[in-house]
């Protein structure tokens, strides 16, 4: 299980900035806290959610969207994998 800290959010950025992903924080009026626009590899998350709504919400992108795992190193690999893991369980 993964911990709803500061620490944990920065774990996933990296990850997602490492897959090629680029990630703003703007306000918006999206429900699920987290805009994801294919084919640009940006992900827009509104600033106003919890930090819990946060990770859930990347972490629901880890889980749904084909990630191209060969852009990772292999310790980020088994986060990635940990992450889905969880999901899976819950």
């Amino acid at each position: 299980m993964i911990s709803y800290t500061q620490y944990s959010l920065t774990k996933i950025e990296n990850l997602f900035r490492d897959l090629g992903f680029k990630i703003r924080y703007e306000k918006g009026n999206f429900k699920s806290g987290t805009c994801f626009i294919l084919q640009s590899k940006v992900i827009v998350i509104n600033k106003f959610v919890t930090l819990e709504q946060k990770i859930n919400s990347m972490i629901d992108m880890l889980v749904t969207e084909e990630i191209n795992e060969s852009l990772i190193d292999e310790k980020q690999r088994e986060f990635m994998r940990t992450i889905r893991q969880t999901r899976l369980e819950i």
